[in-house]
């Protein structure tokens, strides 16, 4: 059982950790949950890790992890006994209307079946793979709005971000990425790639996590971003 500001202190790290990649700061989560001092988010992050929802590595900058989120029903406060609705995207559902009613409360086993195409090294455009003949579930509490698909990493070019040979890369199809985000890039309306995103002026750069590939620098007009990597499932 969380607390209401455990709870969405929690949730605003895991979105956090989603849109960026990366944790948000002190001051961030202060403002983001209107506490007046950081000494409040040091004793909530302190819980939520004795709780095993989180975990803080100590020997690296903003470097937080969110091992597991609470079961997507309501979850009540044991100072208040009030309940806090997490926004949670149903199957079907567009947008996020209602998303805080009882109706789109989702439990975290409930899962969605999205199309999984083919390799990531395969050479085609998306466009080229889309066969919905080979699906995939995924768990509601990983997806957000939008639409999303699964493709299958090939290659090592991404493994010092912990993106190995095999990986099932879920993705949220989009157009636009922010800077340091791994997306899937289409270049030359030919090439499907798995790449960490840099903009250079004119110039869009796609980075292996791999110190053995070179990065590879393109005009902007030559690549198209076709998603963005939000999860990895991955079989042992």
């Amino acid at each position: 059982m969380l607390t209401r500001k455990q709870h969405q202190l929690l949730l605003y790290i895991d979105d956090h950790l989603r849109r960026t990649g990366y944790s948000p700061s002190f001051d961030e989560m202060k403002d983001a949950l209107e506490l007046r001092s950081k000494s409040g988010i040091h004793r909530l992050i302190s819980a939520l890790e004795e709780r095993g929802f989180l975990r803080r590595h100590h020997h690296r900058a903003r470097a937080l992890e969110v091992l597991r989120l609470p079961n997507m029903g309501t979850e009540v406060t044991a100072a208040t006994g009030t309940a806090f609705l997490p926004a949670v995207l149903n199957q079907g559902q567009k947008g996020l209307e209602g998303a805080f009613s009882e109706a789109s409360v989702a439990n975290d086993l409930q899962t969605v079946s999205i199309p999984l195409y083919g390799r990531i090294a395969a050479g085609l455009p998306i466009e080229a793979m889309q066969d919905d003949s080979d699906r995939i579930d995924v768990p509601v509490s990983l997806l957000g709005t939008g639409e999303h698909y699964a493709l299958t990493v090939a290659g090592d070019s991404m493994i010092e971000a912990g993106i190995l040979d095999g990986d099932i890369a879920i993705i949220r199809r989009r157009e636009t990425a922010e800077n340091g985000q791994i997306i899937v890039a289409l270049i030359d309306e030919q090439e499907v790639t798995l790449k960490k995103l840099r903009r250079r002026g004119s110039m869009i750069a796609l980075e292996a996590a791999n110190r053995d590939y070179e990065t590879r620098i393109f005009p902007a007009e030559r690549v198209h971003i076709q998603g963005r990597l939000i999860a990895l499932f991955r079989q042992y």
